[in-house]
């Protein structure tokens, strides 16, 4: 496990080290940055390099065999009932717990973080249900690309210009970090039980065909909704000038962010 857990780490800290490193450069050339901010950057940096680690080793240790193993059985019951409930609970809960719509939720102050999230969790959850039966009957993908997002740009024609934005960014929500790897194990193990040569192929698809649910389902959501705008609030960030500023603001902010954590993934671990 520690060995693990060292890789995990080695492999976020090469991913967070470069932008890292860009930023530490741009805020000593182009863009000063006052020095207790700059601390507070690199705290959350090494914050960051831990989290991910840690968030990546849960994912192969738990997520991604509980979904293949879970995919597998769902298709071995033979009952298309279960399969499309489970498959459509499965998908808003795990897009709820989406650390990526949490934060998009917080940008579009026109409409209520709770309505914003349901709203995409129930559009994934629809279009996961939809990648789950084309794997079961074997429906050409881009047959149904073509057919949604089709669907997708009359919907924008009619749309509030002011929700094309956030609508098309809600479909980055399905390619974050908890939705990915948990959609992609379902996905494996419903194709894993069967025989056929295009089984393969099946394996892929699924994230395509459920970035689509969020895009259809924030643009229904403005053409019934009608809010007047969905600007883009902007983040402000938090005033520190020592290190005692920094320590005093992630004393005060981690309680907070460890509630949302876990009010995100409580329903997931009730579920499974």
């Amino acid at each position: 496990m520690n060995k693990r857990l060292k890789e995990k780490v080695k492999e976020a800290l090469s991913s967070v080290l470069p932008i890292t490193v860009i930023v530490l450069t741009l805020s000593m050339t182009i863009v000063p940055m006052p020095s207790g901010m700059l601390l507070l950057f690199l705290a959350g940096a090494a914050m960051l390099i831990v989290g991910m680690g840690l968030f990546s080793l849960g994912a192969d240790i738990s997520m991604m065999p509980m979904g293949s193993g879970i995919g597998a059985q769902l298709t071995q019951s033979r009952k298309l009932s279960l399969l499309v409930i489970c498959s459509f609970v499965m998908g808003v809960i795990i897009t709820m717990a989406e650390p990526d719509l949490q934060v998009l939720a917080k940008q579009v102050p026109a409409i209520p973080d709770r309505t914003i999230i349901l709203t995409v969790g129930v559009g994934v959850g629809i279009f996961f249900v939809i990648a789950a039966l084309r794997t079961l009957f074997g429906i050409p993908l881009a047959r149904l690309l073509w057919g949604f997002y089709i669907l997708v740009f009359l919907l924008a024609a009619i749309a509030p210009s002011d929700f094309l934005a956030v609508a098309f960014d809600s479909g980055g929500v399905t390619t974050g970090p908890i939705t990915v790897p948990f959609i992609m194990a379902l996905g494996i193990g419903m194709v894993s039980v069967r025989s056929d040569g295009r089984a393969q192929d099946d394996n892929f698809g699924f994230v395509a065909l459920c970035s689509i649910g969020p895009i259809l389902a924030v643009l229904l959501l403005s053409i019934l909704y009608r809010p007047s705008t969905a600007n883009y609030e902007p983040f402000s960030a938090v005033e520190v000038e020592t290190s005692a500023d920094v320590a005093r603001a992630l004393a005060e902010q981690t309680p907070e962010y460890l509630r949302e954590v876990a009010v995100a993934l409580l329903p997931l671990i009730a579920f499974f």
